[in-house]
């Protein structure tokens, strides 16, 4: 069961491409698991980002295990990966925990 963030929709990979491609905003998508201890670092400065910038951004999560398909789709080999989305293509990969000052300024360009 992956840490629910406060914020932070769980996505699958029955509703990936609902949520995730054909969402109005930009959409982070963190690729996670339960037993990734970075991601569990990485879920306040998500549940952070969440609240803040939820007119500029929607955070979403997915459960790598759970959901291969759009793991594989993605060729996401590492937890936790942070993948944008804008306009249903992805636009940017990120790999690894990082604090919430360095997350915002490698977002800057896809807001």
């Amino acid at each position: 069961m992956v840490i629910k963030v406060a914020g932070v929709a769980e996505v699958t990979d029955a509703d990936f491409e609902a949520e995730v491609i054909g969402a109005d905003l930009p959409v982070l998508v963190e690729f996670t698991a339960d037993w990734c201890g970075p991601c569990r670092q990485l879920a306040p400065v998500l549940a952070d980002i969440a609240f803040e910038e939820s007119d500029r951004i929607k955070i979403v999560q997915l459960d790598v295990d759970r959901n291969p398909e759009t793991t594989i789709a993605y060729g996401v080999l590492s937890m936790p990966t942070l993948m944008v989305f804008r306009g249903g293509e992805p636009v940017k990969s990120m790999v690894g925990a990082r604090p919430k000052r360095r997350l915002m300024e490698e977002l800057a360009d896809v807001l």
